[in-house]
């Protein structure tokens, strides 16, 4: 036993105002004279049991002998029905026999005090009691018991149930359950006894158990669980199997609880055995077209490798995937050994039963409450009356999982058929909520506060449709849209979907200390138009129209005599406004061998994007951009994922040239490439590449207030060409964190974006008097923009206003590559989705606006 047996006992408490009811009298038998027949037996004290009931109990009858053998028996038969609290029975007169009884009373309620950690919804389900029962002192035993148990299961071994008893009028009862449900129970220690080959730290790190750490405080797996020792067990036999051990057989496992019954103390004493090689590795198969020679290439072991009952295990299902390639649905393979203790070598012959040809007889869905059962059969690659094909039936499964419906450890379960040659594929799905509702929030030294807002639904009305809606707001930014997709129009294998926007952008300038001033208002209204086809089953072509008409405008206050003053507004900007119209097509090519679409484990994901603007419209332009994932399932849960992204746009529009001369950069600013957070961690917003910084200089030609970046006019230009690479990683740190929603991971990023044209910036020099070679204001000829030096009184003359001294940098236009690393955290909070990134920019060039912390949440439905 590893905790002493806990026997209650039953207290009786008094209601106020109810009669006080005495303590039952003991049982007692009032022997009768021996010899006397019965002749009549009366019952006395009966409420509820009618007389004749209580005399079907007992085997006195009329006209038999009375005994006092007798008469105990029938107070045993009595007792045993578990009705009465207590019997008497006695010989009143000659002949006759009287049975005095008192009933048990009836409960009225059960209640439950301290039960913290189990819901009294699940102790009821579990104990016999139920009001409106009589009440027995052994069904209490038996319910303390139970409860007991219970808080046993979830690791709660100091847990008493003391039970009571509350006596009512019209012999009723309240039971009240007192629950103490003490400490979880941890394992304190886990000693292994017998091991020479390996240490204790190394077959500890094997088991599923845990010992109690302080590194632990996250997991579950301390809790000292009877299940999980047994399973230890085989995880220990695993292990050895799979180093070579053969002869490994655990002697004992033994847990102990502490006196204070808050910890256990595991030891286990094993026998780990001699290390054995593979022998001769045969194939032997009875299937016509499933050669020996042909499986035996696909063996991964040969004679002389040291003996891993983990890789014969997995070479048994190799083949039987293998053989379910060919239709073999049941293909049954059998290891066979022959073990040589001498020379400590194993032979193996893997044999291949003969099995029919499988065809699918039948596909049986379930769960499926509100997803439509086309919408998933849809995604099967085999149909009924084909071929059985394991690789067609592991795919089906990865496009239902990619579908994102479904919660995972989805798997299709192959049952047998009507006959030996049929086989039946059940799914068995669990729907997930479909529907997101996102709030994002952040913090920019460029834009303040910033919350974007969205809604969406991918299983809108059950058949696979997805509509979206998405609103971002901040104090320079705010956007709506609107989309919606149908991914099998008219019930073929064809996408289609779009989307309609407005965007509204502002920019600006600081005009002293840390206020801003708007300089102009970019306004974008259009709509898409997507379209998509299949190529092959791994490959998918998908084209796309778009159009919209972009209205970049400036604030009056940025005019001179109806021109753009590029001294307050900046001369790029002065570049950029206007209004124009983009008509673009586009199409884009996806091979994706993703297990899971939207949580991958493995396989790679290709996606090459081109757009050409100049199909009407006044903006011509080549867009390429490429991405590519890959994941690397390392096993206990660790997936490496390398990801990699890149774009070049090339302008077709005539070469324009400002009042000057100089070339414009013939890029609109709205079509260049940006990057920042949320794609580059570690940046703000558009926090990296080409910029313009612009700062007041005092007459020494230094900053006035100094080079804080939030006190600058810092306007992001972005590039023609970019590339970012990512390394991620998640960290499975034990099921408790996972219980938790928790999924940490690392990461680091790699990326620029460059090549614009250098813009014409207003340099220091232009603020210098020739005259005493001071830099100051200039007046600036309201009319016309002229500018130009004040009078030796200092004060600007009527018709124009003065214009403070000022510096423009132009930055950030390198391919060298900035570098962040950071750990991240999606946590499936009961508020919503949560992520949040802490990143550490390790490289950076001049310009960067670095960030560390960034968060996302959201809620699903």
């Amino acid at each position: 036993m590893l905790a002493g047996t806990i026997c209650p006992s039953v207290a009786v408490a008094q209601t106020v105002g109810a009669p006080a009811t005495p303590a039952p009298p003991p049982v007692t038998f009032v022997p009768a004279p021996q010899g006397d027949i019965i002749t009549q037996v009366n019952v006395v004290g009966s409420q509820r049991i009618e007389p004749d009931t209580v005399r079907s109990y007992v085997k006195l009858r009329p006209g038999q002998l009375y005994t006092a053998e007798a008469g105990d028996q029938a107070i045993k038969d009595l007792f045993e029905t578990e009705l009465f609290a207590d019997v008497t029975v006695r010989e009143t007169a000659a002949g006759v026999v009287t049975i005095e009884v008192k009933e048990n009373p009836v409960i009225n309620r059960i209640l439950f005090e301290g039960n913290k950690r189990l819901k009294e919804d699940k102790i009821l389900k579990e104990i016999r009691l139920a009001p409106r029962q009589i009440f027995t002192r052994s069904k209490v035993r038996a319910d303390v018991a139970r409860i007991i148990e219970l808080y046993r299961r979830q690791g709660r071994f100091a847990a008493t149930v003391e039970p009571q008893m509350v006596m009512l009028d019209q012999n009723r009862v309240d039971i009240v359950y007192a629950i103490s449900e003490g400490p979880k129970s941890k394992v304190r220690q886990i000693n292994i006894i017998g091991n020479d080959k390996f240490s204790a730290d190394r077959l500890r790190g094997e088991m599923a158990t845990k010992q109690t750490r302080i590194t632990s405080f996250f997991s579950s797996n301390t809790s000292y669980d009877p299940d999980r020792l047994a399973y230890d067990q085989q995880k220990l036999r695993q292990f050895y199997l799979t180093e070579g051990y053969a002869d490994f057989r655990v002697v004992s496992a033994v847990a102990e609880l502490t006196p204070d019954k808050e910890d256990f103390i595991i030891t286990y004493v094993i026998e780990e055995g001699e290390r054995y090689k593979f022998g001769e590795v045969k194939v032997e198969s009875e299937l016509r077209d499933f050669k020996p020679d042909f499986v035996k290439t696909l063996l991964p072991m040969k004679a002389g490798d040291w003996y891993n009952a983990k890789q014969v295990e997995d070479t048994v299902n190799s083949i039987s995937e293998t053989a379910g390639l060919l239709g073999y649905a049941f293909a049954q393979v059998e290891p066979n050994f022959n073990r040589d203790a001498e020379t400590r070598t194993m032979e193996l012959t893997f044999q291949v039963a003969e099995t029919p040809r499988v065809y699918v007889e039948r596909i049986d869905i379930n769960g499926n409450t509100i997803t439509q059962d086309k919408v998933i059969r849809r995604e099967f690659r085999l149909q009924e009356g084909d071929a059985f094909n394991a690789f067609l039936v592991k795919r089906s499964k990865d496009r239902i999982q990619s579908l994102g419906y479904f919660q995972e450890k989805f798997e299709i379960e192959q049952k047998p058929g009507s006959g030996p040659d049929r086989v039946v594929l059940e799914a068995n799905l669990e729907e997930k909520p479909t529907g997101e509702l996102t709030l994002s929030a952040g913090f920019s030294s460029l834009e303040r506060f910033i919350v974007n807002a969205g809604i969406s639904q991918n299983n809108f009305r059950g058949r696979g449709q997805s509509v979206s809606a998405s609103v971002n707001y901040s104090q320079f930014n705010k956007s709506v849209e609107l989309g919606f997709t149908e991914p099998y129009l008219l019930d073929r294998n064809i996408a289609l979907g779009g989307n309609i926007f407005r965007r509204d952008f502002n920019q600006f300038n600081f005009i002293g200390g840390n206020q801003r001033n708007t300089t102009y208002s970019q306004v974008s209204t259009g709509f898409q138009l997507r379209l998509g086809v299949p190529l092959t089953e791994f490959m998918q072509f998908q084209a796309r129209y778009n159009f919209s008409i972009d209205d970049v405008s400036l604030a009056q206050d940025f005019f001179t005599g109806g021109r753009c003053d590029p001294f307050l507004a900046g001369r790029f900007l002065c570049d950029t406004i206007g209004k124009q119209t983009t008509s673009s097509i586009g199409y884009s090519i996806v091979y994706s061998t993703l297990d899971n679409g939207i949580r991958p484990t493995r396989g790679n994901r290709i996606t090459w994007n081109q757009d050409f603007a100049g199909l009407g419209g006044s903006i011509r332009y080549l867009r390429s951009r490429l991405n590519a994932d890959k994941y690397v399932n390392l096993g206990r849960g660790f997936v490496l994922n390398f990801g990699f992204e890149g774009g070049y746009i090339r302008s077709f529009n005539r070469t324009l040239r400002d009042e000057n001369g100089n070339a414009i950069e013939p890029v609109r600013i709205i079509d260049r490439f940006f990057l920042g957070q949320p794609q580059f961690r570690g940046f703000e917003i558009r926090g990296i590449g080409p910029r313009v910084l612009r700062y007041q200089l005092d007459e020494q030609g230094e900053p006035i207030i100094g080079r804080r970046r939030e006190l600058l006019a810092d306007d992001s230009l972005g590039g023609r060409a970019y590339y970012l690479a990512k390394i991620e990683m998640p960290l499975p740190l034990g099921s408790g964190i996972q219980e938790l929603g928790i999924r940490p991971s690392v990461f680091v990023d790699i990326g620029s974006v460059f090549g614009v044209k250098r813009p014409q910036v207003t340099s220091r020099e232009t603020f210098r008097d020739p005259a005493d070679g001071v830099i100051k204001a200039k007046c600036r000829n309201i009319a016309t923009g002229q500018l130009t030096f004040p009078p030796a009184g200092g004060a600007c003359p009527t018709g124009t206003t003065p214009l403070p001294a000022f510096d423009e940098q132009f930055l950030g236009d390198t391919w060298r590559p900035r570098v962040s690393a950071g750990f991240g955290v999606n946590w499936n909070s009961p508020f919503g989705p949560l992520r949040i990134d802490i990143a550490k920019a390790l490289v950076t060039q001049p310009g960067d606006d670095p960030q560390l912390i960034t968060f996302n949440v959201g809620t699903q439905f």
